[in-house]
């Protein structure tokens, strides 16, 4: 679960496809895939899968650096 800064109510539909598109463009360089997507007002959820030497920290940095 990602959520937005402050909890404000800001993700609707469009903004939500946005952002699973970066999710997608970033994915292959970790070796990462999109299980679901699933969103609210102020958060996301995401389900994916990698593999046992994805370093996932880095990977959720580069996402949220390039989804703000």
């Amino acid at each position: 679960v990602l959520v937005i800064i402050y909890r404000r109510k800001v993700i609707n539909d469009d903004i939500s496809n946005r952002l699973k598109y970066i999710f997608e463009c970033i994915c292959p360089k970790y070796n990462i895939t999109l299980g679901e997507w699933n969103h609210d007002k102020d958060h996301v959820h995401i389900l994916f899968r990698g593999s046992p030497n994805t370093d996932i920290s880095k990977f959720l940095n580069a996402y949220k650096s390039a989804s703000t």
